[in-house]
């Protein structure tokens, strides 16, 4: 089998990990030297930060329901489109976030996953329409957001 088409199939097994939310076959598809970033986790380095933000996000939020769309495999990487719906617990209300993902690898794993999403259009689906419309496009939402995923994110790795 062609390195890309095995590059594939281990974005699709880690996508179908995701979906049922097995974090033990997520964290196997990662190289130990990963990098993740997407438009509120912005630079995250390392498997355990990453898979940190994954338990998180999966405590976070209900409902989650995950969809894998195209999957194309480039000699270099793999680009993904992926539907991750869910209900964000801070307001209650149902968000449908269409994300595209880019994946390099490494020995075979995953090394770099980078997702890039709306965020006004998230903002407005997870924080209500007024006021994702109004403020959802601005700077200080978007780094109040990311101030607040990245204190969840260290409060949930600080030993118990």
């Amino acid at each position: 089998m062609p390195v890309s088409d095995t590059h594939a199939t281990l974005v699709r097994t880690f996508y179908d990990a995701l979906a049922r939310r097995d974090l033990d076959a997520m964290e196997r598809c990662y190289h130990p030297d990963v990098t993740f970033g997407d438009p509120i986790f912005q630079e995250l380095e390392g498997r355990a930060r990453i898979m940190g933000m994954w338990r998180l996000l999966m405590g976070y939020g209900t409902g989650l329901d995950v969809s894998l769309g195209r999957v194309s495999a480039g000699r270099h990487e793999v680009t993904a489109d992926w539907t991750a719906g869910y209900t964000f617990a801070a307001t209650g209300r149902r968000v449908v976030n269409q994300i595209d993902s880019l994946f390099r690898f490494e020995s075979g794993l995953i090394v770099r996953q980078h997702d890039d999403f709306d965020f006004k259009h998230w903002s407005k689906m997870a924080l209500g329409r007024p006021v994702g419309l109004v403020v959802g496009w601005t700077p200080a939402l978007r780094a109040r957001i990311r101030s607040q995923a990245m204190e969840g994110l260290k409060e949930s790795m600080a030993p118990a």
